[in-house]
């Protein structure tokens, strides 16, 4: 990543290869002989340290590139795995949170991505006799932290970007939560099956949250560990700038056909946050009576005065550039989206709204 200035990227929202996970044993073993040969003993412990010493060289640069204020959002799993016929957990959250704090990164509250399972043995081994069997992983982590203090907004620009860029109250209560369970993988239009396997990437939602929870409108995301292109679509979908790095060039060609199907793909995803918004705001004014603020581009109501100058931004191109960039072209106001504007009614003691009507 000697290509990035220090200091110039405002997030990273990445998923590395899982060290101890099967799948990336070859991905480990052509970075250093020893991994090599530590498996071919089954000393998973030492293969474990080894693995994560390679991600250690990425974490550095990481942090060297972090702009103060920055926030770094990790998607790893756990890895469980029997060697030699020992049975035994690998934490890498543990590994990677520990080796980013001494790094000099502040650790925050964590999100646990539950991710359900079909099997129907909710255990791993055999038999219902105890200490028989082994509690079943259903879960990954997503670290979050943050290098030095909290982020200031500065100049008359930079807080129109974040207001701009606010979320729903109802996203912030759900998104802001430590346990995510609605995020099931199922929106993967963009990605081939086959392709989704190999890669193990993760469902477009998980870096779109993270971008949109801990960025604001026009800043840079980086993933290190780029893949098929998830973080880089999600920042497009987000109206970011984004880089990525990926070693295995056989991405390349996916990660440009998904960009081809960007605009359609993100455009739908707006327009259903919008959708979402308007029908927990009748659902609410029916319970609750009429919102106190309005939103200005759209003139639909929301809960917080921070809402107000909220506003997505359309795509409407996307087109390769030349040495591996893309440009995305955004319409400059709330776009073809048309709200009613909502008309207060006064009487004494009450406010109601008019219903509102959408128009697509």
């Amino acid at each position: 990543m000697k290509a990035i200035s220090s200091g110039t990227i405002d997030l990273v929202a990445t998923s590395p290869p899982y060290p101890m996970i099967e799948m990336w044993d070859g991905v480990f073993s052509a970075m250093s002989p020893s991994i090599r040969s530590a498996l071919s003993k089954n000393d998973g412990t030492a293969a474990f340290e080894l693995m994560h010493q390679e991600l250690d060289r990425v974490w550095d640069e990481m942090v060297r590139v972090l702009k103060n204020g920055g926030f770094a959002c990790i998607n790893i799993g756990d890895a469980t795995r029997t060697l030699d016929w020992d049975f035994m957990l690998y934490p890498n959250h543990a590994r990677i949170l520990s080796a980013l704090h001494q790094r000099g990164l502040s650790p925050l509250p964590a999100v646990i991505w539950r991710k359900q399972t079909n099997a129907p043995n909710k255990f791993m081994g055999s038999g219902v006799l105890p200490a028989g069997a082994y509690v079943t992983l259903e879960h990954e982590y997503i670290l979050i932290l943050r290098k030095g203090g909290k982020r200031s907004f500065d100049t008359n620009e930079e807080r129109a970007h974040r207001q701009e860029s606010a979320l729903f109250w109802e996203e912030r209560n759900q998104w802001f939560s430590d346990v995510w369970m609605d995020l099931k993988g199922a929106r993967q239009d963009l990605l081939e099956k086959d392709v989704r396997k190999r890669s193990g990437a993760f469902p477009f939602e998980l870096p779109y949250r993270l971008i949109n929870m801990y960025s604001v409108r026009g800043d840079r995301v980086l993933d290190p560990f780029m893949g098929t292109g998830t973080t880089m679509l999600a920042a497009m979908a987000a109206g970011r700038n984004s880089i990525g790095f990926e070693l295995d060039a056989q991405f390349a060609d996916i990660t440009e056909r998904q960009v081809s199907g960007i605009v359609d793909y993100a455009n739908t995803l707006i327009r259903e946050r919008l959708a979402r918004h308007e029908a927990f705001a009748n659902a609410r004014i029916k319970e609750k009576g009429p919102f106190k603020h309005v939103n200005g581009p759209y003139g639909f109501p929301v809960v917080m005065n921070q809402e107000k100058s909220l506003v997505f931004h359309l795509l409407k191109t996307a087109r390769k550039m030349e040495n591996g960039k893309f440009e995305i072209e955004y319409a400059e106001g709330p776009g073809e989206r048309n709200f009613q504007q909502v008309k207060v009614i006064e009487k004494p003691k009450e406010k109601k709204f008019q219903q509102m009507e959408l128009k697509l």
